[in-house]
């Protein structure tokens, strides 16, 4: 293989093993081949070119291309740098769960007729989910934005109906939020929230996001926040609380912390406890 083109495949955990690729290739040609499951892929920079349905397609920067399941394409690069993308390469499974928990997979599995997308909202939302889960955020995060990621996709493209509006389920909501406060350090899963409150995952999410202003995982970060505050007043060092708070490590608190707060966490203990 060249030696500047670069490969990085893995799964997602948090998203039941949803397989990920991150390529640059320069000279790679791709035979005519099938996937059991969805090809959906995130062209980052240069372009490519496959051939597809009969017809043969360009896929430039800013674009998103999209293969149904057992659809044989092609692939190779269409520009002199050859391309750069971001793939996702679900089960069946997995698109028809997240779809049947929407309530938007009643007629069975949707298709898409286009091969390449144009459409820089979606472009921009699948984009942030891969950098996601390459960075390995918060799992609550990272099953969330699969879920609104799906959901746009398949309701721009494959023609679906809205979901139900999310109402009011406040024992939900409070059970949620006692869940995940005496959890800081290994916060349930979106799942796990969703059992516990008999309503299915996306579902939940949306109401929680109604009831609070915030998804759940972003409310867990505020509990933590407060909890670090708490923790710098008595005088404990930012490690300490980066430990038992389940921070990654102590300079993941101290971004968080100074994003939330303005100031480092040591600047705030010495300021606090000086007083």
């Amino acid at each position: 293989m060249h030696s500047r083109e670069q490969t990085r495949f893995w799964q997602a955990s948090a998203l039941n093993g949803v397989e990920l690729l991150q390529a640059r290739y320069l000279e790679q040609r791709f035979a005519p081949h099938v996937h059991e499951g969805f090809v959906f892929t995130v062209i980052e920079h240069g372009a490519q070119r496959f051939r597809h349905r009969g017809s043969d397609h360009l896929a430039p920067q800013g674009s998103m291309v999209l293969i149904n399941p057992d659809e044989v394409h092609t692939g190779s690069r269409a520009h002199e740098d050859g391309w750069r993308y971001r793939g996702f390469y679900p089960g069946n499974a997995q698109v028809l769960g997240a779809l049947q928990e929407l309530g938007l997979a009643k007629s069975g599995m949707p298709s898409f007729a286009f091969s390449v997308l144009h459409d820089p909202r979606l472009h921009a939302a699948f984009l942030q989910l891969h950098q996601l889960l390459e960075d390995g955020a918060e799992a609550l995060q990272q099953q969330l934005a699969w879920r609104e990621a799906i959901l746009l996709l398949f309701q721009r493209h494959a023609r679906l109906a809205e979901p139900p509006a999310p109402g009011r389920e406040p024992w939900a909501v409070a059970c949620a939020k006692q869940m995940l406060a005496e959890r800081l350090i290994e916060p349930p899963s979106l799942e796990e929230l969703a059992v516990a409150v008999n309503l299915s995952p996306f579902h939940f999410a949306r109401v929680f996001r109604r009831a609070t202003g915030l998804p759940p995982h972003a409310w867990l970060k505020q509990r933590r926040l407060e909890q670090a505050r708490a923790l710098l007043k008595t005088g404990c060092t930012a490690v300490t609380v980066a430990m038992q708070l389940g921070f990654a490590d102590q300079s993941h608190l101290s971004r968080q912390f100074k994003q939330a707060y303005g100031v480092s966490p040591g600047e705030y203990r010495s300021a606090v406890v000086r007083n």
